[in-house]
């Protein structure tokens, strides 16, 4: 199989790349999008790169690597009415909502932020630049991964 590449989004006062620096390995919890969900379900698969992306702080941007370590598999907040995740909907022999594990692979040099992507012609396509995209996962191609690692 050929091995893909993904931008996952997260709030550092939520989880930040040194949490899952100290922790190795987490699961990908709280995902309530479909489209997301189906990237997840769908598209990604064990040893995929992922850009590890901090969103909704001061300065947005790609601070990390990390990889696929699991496929997708049934999320389990939305089961727990504790959670702010819980789905009444969701039922254990049909889950709506899934998440893979993710494990940590290293943090960048600097942060690649928000504004610098949005500058560079290469990434017009990306995902991420375009005007109102607000999906926590989404698609990276090769070439975008490498130019933005190159901008490392």
């Amino acid at each position: 199989m050929t091995k893909r590449y993904w931008l996952l989004k997260s709030e550092p006062e939520e989880f930040s790349i040194d949490a899952l620096a100290k922790v190795k390995s987490e699961p990908w919890s709280g995902v309530r999008n479909y489209q997301a969900r189906n990237f997840m379900r769908d598209g990604m698969q064990v040893g995929d790169g992922v850009l590890f992306y901090h969103s909704n702080c001061a300065e947005p941007g790609v601070v990390g690597i990390a990889e696929v370590a699991t496929a997708a598999h049934p999320d389990p907040t939305q089961f727990d009415a504790r959670s702010d995740y819980h789905d009444p909907a969701a039922r254990r022999d049909e889950p709506r909502w899934l998440l893979v594990d993710v494990r940590f692979k290293r943090k960048l040099k600097r942060t690649i932020t928000l504004e610098e992507l949005k500058g560079r012609d290469e990434l017009a396509e990306f995902a991420l630049v375009r005007r109102g995209n607000r999906l926590s996962v989404m698609p990276v191609t090769r070439a975008q991964w490498d130019f933005i690692l190159g901008l490392e």
